[in-house]
């Protein structure tokens, strides 16, 4: 199951030396006001598909994808993070 995020990490990873006229995530990478606003977007995409109780997985994979490429755009590696959750844990 995990191994599907691990897989998205390193296509997001590699799409860094891609051509932003052919890689949508390279363009996310490379434009951090965009990025800013499609996670913002599918996040309300996300929370208006729960309400309505219609499309929640497509919504939140979205957002995961979307959050991933905000993470990796800003220098913020998912592996920190998860290190943080580890500390918190209980």
């Amino acid at each position: 199951m995990f191994k599907n995020l691990e897989q998205l990490v390193k296509t997001i990873r590699e799409r860094k030396n891609s051509s932003p006229d052919k890689s949508y995530t390279n363009k996310l990478l490379n434009d951090k006001n965009l990025s800013v606003s499609k996670v913002k977007e599918e996040i309300a995409e996300l929370i208006e598909s729960v309400d309505k109780n219609s499309n929640k997985i497509h919504e939140a994979a979205d957002v995961l994808y979307h959050l991933m490429v905000f993470l990796e755009a800003n220098g913020i590696k998912i592996e920190d993070v998860m290190d943080e959750l580890k500390k918190r844990q209980k």
